[in-house]
């Protein structure tokens, strides 16, 4: 899911760097809800559904975990814009932006983390939460380099590859730096079952999958947008030039 999500997003990303106006928005936003939420969030959401402790059951706070995915599609929405509207080619402008980002994912994943309930104490290895942090960050800046860097499908793919393996490294060092201590005696976890979270999930991940391949395979790609921009323009040109008083005539 995450290779999926990041592709999508990339492909968003591209168009991105060649719209404009509320255009140029749209896809971003577009991007941050392939990245953020179907790349990063499902991924991590998954895998914290397998994750199981012997001795106790594990529940889930339900508002808690929406705002971990809430919290992803802003936090690598915002990154986005900041480099597609800002000129992610300047280092002073991706760097600051990739932190930022990556701290949020970072946050997202241990916010996730936080939201499951149990009767156990945790606590984490400093060491490795550091690691995930900067794997995180790492992961944010290649997303955001590739998203205004990138040309061409292969490229695409080959990016998606290396972002999916990026946010699968993060989430796993942040869970083996996670410890669990079963406390017999501890009041019974609250909130929601893996069973009852999965199903509203899918449906919406699903919805989500279908609408992002739909717009992203019935628009036109960057270089399609660039030549529509480029006739646009000529046309304008013309209009302007056969509307200006004593102009000469153009063939």
């Amino acid at each position: 899911m995450s290779f999926i999500g990041s592709f999508l997003g990339l492909r968003c990303a591209t168009r991105a760097r060649a719209d404009t106006g509320t255009g140029r928005l749209s896809w971003v936003v577009c991007a941050a809800l392939a990245i953020g939420g179907a790349g990063i969030w499902v991924m991590h959401f998954v895998a914290m559904l397998g994750f199981g402790v012997d001795g106790t059951e594990i529940r889930y706070d339900v508002w808690l975990t929406i705002a971990s995915a809430v919290l992803a599609v802003v936090i690598v929405g915002i990154g986005m814009f900041l480099v597609v509207v800002f000129g992610g080619r300047r280092a002073w402008i991706l760097l600051p932006a990739g932190v930022v980002t990556g701290v949020g994912v970072a946050a997202m994943h241990y916010a996730g983390m936080a939201a499951m309930e149990m009767s156990a104490r945790v606590s984490y290895d400093e060491t490795w939460v550091v690691l995930s942090v900067l794997v995180a960050v790492a992961a944010a800046t290649a997303a955001l380099w590739f998203g205004v860097r990138l040309r061409g499908l292969p490229a695409t793919i080959g990016a998606a590859a290396v972002m999916g393996l990026a946010v699968s490294g993060m989430h796993y060092s942040g869970m083996v730096g996670m410890h669990v201590e079963v406390v017999p005696g501890l009041s019974e976890p609250s909130g929601a079952t893996a069973g009852q979270l999965l199903v509203p999930s899918l449906v919406v991940v699903g919805v989500l999958a279908v609408v992002l391949v739909s717009i992203v395979s019935t628009s036109p790609d960057e270089d399609e947008m660039n030549r529509i921009a480029e006739l646009q323009r000529i046309l304008e040109e013309r209009r302007r030039g056969t509307a200006a008083p004593g102009a000469p005539p153009r063939g």
